[in-house]
């Protein structure tokens, strides 16, 4: 099931959107969850939701109104069955978007925080940079999917390293790209591994991208702590939107 997490319905139709289109181009289910600040207006909210619904001729296959559904996201997604979920960010403020994050660090499923200036998300154009990390590979399945189902042509950004790891990483990703027939393309970055990820949302701009593939921090060190993590910064500078994986840490504890 494709899931959006909504807040504030009234500027929530570009996510409603983007969810639904996805959903249609994956053969999945789609579904809406409403989580309003307010529960004294959530049936305002679940009103609205509609009637935007109703606008987009479109008939969900889950909809639900939950206010703390942030705090059990973990468990709504395993129990919804949940493989791709779009969250409405309606505040980039550093506290609202750690605390989003904070909620998100167990999926085991993608997910993308949809800005309000965001529009409905173009699916023509992905790009995923890829760093020395080896879960970077793990972004090859998805990526993949966006271009067997959704028709996207895939560009990888490897990092300008001197090492051989970035390099080795986009091979084993274009192993499993040439198992299947969609477009695809190798971009040198400017960056190394360690800024890849900034110079994407550059070139994803200056190149009309619909999408940026990312990996989620494996671990959160002491800066990440008190600074954020390398991903909330992304998510506050991005003008393309982006979508976050997280790594399976108990795969990698003896790699590196």
């Amino acid at each position: 099931m494709i899931v959006a997490l909504i807040n504030n319905i009234s500027s929530a139709i570009a996510v409603l959107q983007s969810a639904y289109v996805l959903s249609q181009s994956l053969k999945k289910q789609f579904g809406v969850i409403v989580s309003p600040a307010n529960m004294d207006k959530a049936e305002v909210q679940q009103s609205l939701l509609q009637e935007i619904l109703l606008r987009m001729n479109c008939r969900p296959d889950h909809s639900s109104v939950q206010p703390d559904a942030l705090s059990r996201l973990n468990e709504i997604c395993n129990s919804l069955e949940v493989s791709f979920l779009y969250i409405q960010l309606t505040n980039t403020s550093f506290s609202h978007v750690r605390n989003n994050l904070k909620a998100c660090r167990e999926l085991r499923i993608p997910y993308l925080f949809h800005k309000e200036v965001f529009p409905v998300i173009n699916m023509d154009k992905v790009l995923v940079p890829v760093n020395f990390l080896i879960e970077e590979i793990e972004k090859a399945q998805f990526a993949a999917a966006f271009g067997r189902f959704c028709g996207s042509s895939v560009t990888l950004l490897q990092a300008n390293d001197y090492g051989s790891k970035a390099a080795t990483n986009v091979a084993k990703i274009k192993s499993v790209f040439d198992k299947f027939d969609f477009e695809y393309q190798l971009v040198k970055g400017e960056k190394d591994s360690f800024k890849i990820e900034f110079d994407a949302l550059i070139h994803a701009e200056m190149n009309q991208y619909g999408l940026i593939i990312a990996s989620a921090s494996r671990e959160y060190g002491l800066d990440d702590v008190i600074f954020g993590p390398k991903e909330l910064h992304l998510i506050r500078k991005t003008n393309t939107p982006l979508m976050l994986i997280n790594p399976r840490a108990d795969l990698y504890t003896l790699c590196d």
